[in-house]
């Protein structure tokens, strides 16, 4: 079971989110994680605007993975979000985003939230689970394919 399945649960997830900025996405999350886990919206938007003024978390491919520390929060938590249309992200190969995994994790987090963010890199440079997430018009299907996705075989002996 990857560690993504265990944070995602299928209400966390957004097909065709109509915003036109990263601000509107961080705005919307917030308004998704104080519903869902009691966590004011400012805190979940100042944490991950904080973030992103350390450098973009876009990663290239219309891919970007905001995540932030929260206090209070007792363990990591995700959301996935396809945009309707792809906003700019100043990812590195200058592209828009249109597929945005947040992760959000509790301000200890130790080298947890590193797995994760190791996974969701992997799970993202799937040529195929990209196309597949662009296209998918069910949230259970894309919530089946996010959380049945297995990571690579860490096993180099």
């Amino acid at each position: 079971m990857s560690l993504i399945s265990r944070i995602l649960p299928a209400s966390n997830l957004f097909l065709d989110m109509d915003v036109g900025s990263k601000k509107r996405v961080f705005e919307q999350v917030g308004i998704l994680f104080e519903n869902s886990h009691a966590i004011a919206r400012s805190v979940v938007f100042d944490s991950l605007f904080a973030r992103e003024k350390l450098g973009s978390t876009g990663l290239g491919q219309a891919v970007a993975i905001p995540h932030g520390r929260i206090k209070g929060l007792k363990e990591a938590s995700g959301a996935f979000i396809r945009l309707k249309s792809p906003i700019p992200f100043d990812a590195p190969d200058g592209k828009p985003v249109s597929l945005i995994f947040v992760l959000l994790v509790p301000a200890n987090a130790t080298d947890l939230h590193l797995q994760i963010l190791s996974e969701l890199a992997q799970l993202f440079s799937d040529k195929t689970v990209r196309e597949q997430l662009a296209e998918v018009t069910d949230v259970q299907a894309a919530w089946k394919l996010i959380t049945t996705w297995e990571p690579y075989a860490a096993d180099y002996r």
